[in-house]
């Protein structure tokens, strides 16, 4: 096994470990998403009322930002608490940072 990469921050991936019913949860969110999005194209190829697709595009941003606010929970739960238990304060700042993004 090549062990290279090991000590590179940038080739370094962190992993949430969720447990079957949150992943489902997200899953079932994320698909419901697709779905409005695949809404949305039906839309377009039907030449319906733009008015329509704009009210559709708001329900699927408001949906993606609900969802990107239960992973941010998720992760200050789990991975933020367990790095600052850790003693890891910079945790905090690329939390900040995360947060500034999701808006």
């Amino acid at each position: 096994m090549n062990h290279e990469h090991e000590n590179c921050p940038a080739c370094h991936q962190r992993h949430t470990p969720r447990g079957d019913a949150e992943l489902k949860q997200l899953k079932n969110r994320l698909n419901r998403m697709v779905g409005q999005l695949n809404g949305i194209g039906r839309m377009l190829d039907e030449n319906r009322y733009c008015g329509d697709i704009l009210i559709q595009i708001s329900a699927v941003e408001r949906a993606l930002q609900n969802f990107g606010y239960q992973v941010l929970q998720s992760h200050m739960e789990a991975c933020v608490a367990e790095e600052l238990r850790a003693g890891n304060t910079e945790i905090i700042g690329e939390t900040v940072e995360l947060m500034k993004r999701l808006k």
